[in-house]
Order: structure tokens, then C-alpha cells, then sequence
């Protein structure tokens, strides 16, 4: 049996001539600007151009590119061997990069797929707290230009995933563990989100909070907080932020190790906003010891997670 994984993610510029295009496809989306096509189009069209030059700026620092899809791909490879190793090779296993934003964008993917001509297909969004500007709008996508007359199965959010969770507990136990003795806090760093997006009913900052929650358990009297990153834009932001988190463990002496728990690949959020704007912020507001703790990435243990999600759902 052939079993096609389709496996979401935002996406990012592979070089710096894309990062206007890829902006712009990124404010057409109507679940990241909510206003009619006829203004929403020459609206993104015109953040685009006004954000590039700074968005072109942030790549320029991580060598001029996203690295997301090489992460992605290699997500999807190691899925595919974790899915092997445990089921054996009696069916075809193949995953497919999908990205909202760039390539390889949505139509691209389907015509992969039915290239492929799969038995059964499995959508897993690579975002383990379920959003409207994330999840639902790549699966919205997806269903509206895939026709495809066969079994189709859909993983919505995994906040709480056992493989995720290990995993994300392996890696701030090795945070920690750099911070050194002293006293440590643990910042969770999730991406921000407008305030009244959830307030009209999104999960998301209630799954970041699961996330959280799970991780911090593991650990005997962990100092945690939860708080928010990459806030654009003139609308009220859930909180508290990740700047507002950082001076507070600075006026507090405490370490802070920082865990972007709803990144699963590193993203310009985290190579520039977390590893070079923020350690520069915890420099200045005094905090002692700033540790970054890196995304789960190919780790076996979320690998495996994802793999029993897959098996479940079919």
C-alpha cells in the first residue's frame, strides 16, 4: 500500500529577491489579514513592500535565506524511516514538503502527490498547537485544490504528544544544564498572535499553555513562564512578550533558558529574533546567563512521536 504524508509548514525565501513575494503571499492569506480580497490584496501588496527591505535585512544575517525547507525535508525523510523501521517495508511510506507561503507551495504538492498515485494520504501540519492562521488555513488550502478519491486522514494539533513532549523535555534539560547552578527560569517563546483572534475562539495560546504545562512537569520546582514573540503591527498582542519576560529575569538574577516551544525547525524567529536580538536585550537588561534551547527538529524521540501519529490516524 502506497501512503502519501503530507507534511505543513509556513515556509520561507530561499533567497533575498523572494522575501517580497513571499510577504506577500504571506498578507493575502484572509486568516492572517481578515478584510475583503479587494482591499486585502493591494493591502498585502503594500506591507510587502514596506516590510521587505528589513525582512530582506533579518535573512541577509542567516546567509540570505530561510533554512526551513531543508529542515522540513529532512522531518520528512527521517519520518519516513521511523515509519519503516516500525512497520517494516510492507507498504510505501513517502513524505511531501507543503508550504503556505513558498515553494513548494500547495498546487505544486498535489500534482506530487498524484504522481505518486497513493492508497491513502495523512496531513500533518508541522504545528503542534492548532491556529487559524496556521493550521487551518494550509488545510483549507489544501482541500480546496486536492480532489483526490482516496482515504484521507488529518492530524489537527498535538499539543501534548508524548514523543514532542520527551523530546522538548530532553532539550531543556541540556539547557539547563548549560545555564549552569545558579538560579534558572525557563521562557517558554511561543509566536505571538493578535489578541482578538483568540478571543474569537482560537486555541492556540490555550494549547501553548498544554505545551507548557507538560514540559515544566517533568521537572521538580522548574521556575517557568510563558511568553510571546514576533509581535508586528499596531493591534494588542497575547502576552506577556518575550522582551517583557527577558527584563523580568534580568530585575529578578535569574538565568534565562529560552525554549521556542511552538517551532518544531528554526526560522528567522529564532536564528535572529531569539539567538541574536534577544540574547542582545537579556545582555542589556542584566540577565545573567541567556541559553537558547534549539527546536526539536529531527529529534528520535519527536520523530517517533510524529510516526505513531501517523500510525493512529490510519
Amino acid at each position: 500500500m502506497k501512503i502519501a504524508i503530507v507534511l505543513f509548514n509556513l515556509g520561507g525565501p530561499d533567497s533575498l529577491e523572494a522575501v517580497q513575494p513571499f510577504l506577500r503571499n504571506l498578507f493575502s492569506d484572509p486568516a492572517i489579514i481578515r478584510l475583503p480580497t479587494p482591499i486585502r490584496v493591494p493591502l498585502a501588496r503594500f506591507i510587502a513592500g514596506r516590510r521587505a527591505p528589513k525582512a530582506r535585512e533579518i535573512y541577509g544575517r542567516i546567509g540570505g535565506a530561510s533554512p526551513i525547507l531543508g529542515q522540513t525535508e529532512a522531518q520528512a525523510r527521517a519520518l519516513e524511516g521511523a515509519l519503516e523501521q516500525a512497520l517494516g517495508r510492507e507498504h510505501d511510506w513517502r513524505g511531501f514538503v507543503c508550504m503556505r507561503y513558498w515553494h513548494p507551495m500547495t498546487d505544486a504538492v498535489v500534482r506530487s502527490v498524484a504522481r505518486f498515485a497513493p492508497d491513502r494520504i495523512v496531513l500533518l501540519p508541522l504545528y503542534p498547537q492548532f491556529s487559524t492562521t496556521t493550521t487551518a488555513s494550509s488545510l483549507k488550502l489544501w482541500t480546496e485544490r486536492a480532489k483526490f478519491e482516496v482515504p484521507t486522514r488529518t492530524i489537527e494539533s498535538y499539543p501534548v504528544e508524548p514523543g514532542f513532549i520527551a523530546a522538548s523535555v530532553e532539550l531543556v534539560k541540556q539547557g539547563l544544564s548549560d545555564a549552569g547552578q545558579g538560579p534558572r527560569r525557563v521562557l517558554f517563546s511561543a509566536h505571538g498572535l493578535p489578541e482578538r483572534i483568540v478571543k474569537a475562539g482560537d486555541p492556540y495560546q490555550k494549547q501553548v499553555e498544554q505545551t507548557a504545562a507538560a514540559i515544566a512537569s517533568a521537572f521538580d520546582g522548574l521556575d517557568w513562564a510563558i511568553c510571546y514573540q514576533s509581535r508586528v503591527g499596531p493591534l494588542k498582542w497575547i502576552g506577556p512578550s518575550t522582551e517583557e519576560a527577558i527584563a523580568r529575569a534580568g530585575a529578578d538574577r535569574v538565568a534565562a533558558v529560552v525554549y521556542p516551544l511552538s517551532f518544531v525547525s528554526e526560522h528567522s524567529e529564532t536564528l535572529v529574533e531569539l539567538d541574536i536580538d534577544y540574547r542582545r536585550l537579556a545582555s542589556q537588561k542584566g540577565v545573567p546567563t541567556y541559553v537558547r534551547v534549539p527546536a526539536v527538529g529531527t529529534h528520535p524521540l519527536f520523530i517517533e512521536g510524529l510516526a505513531r501519529l501517523v500510525r493512529d490516524a490510519l
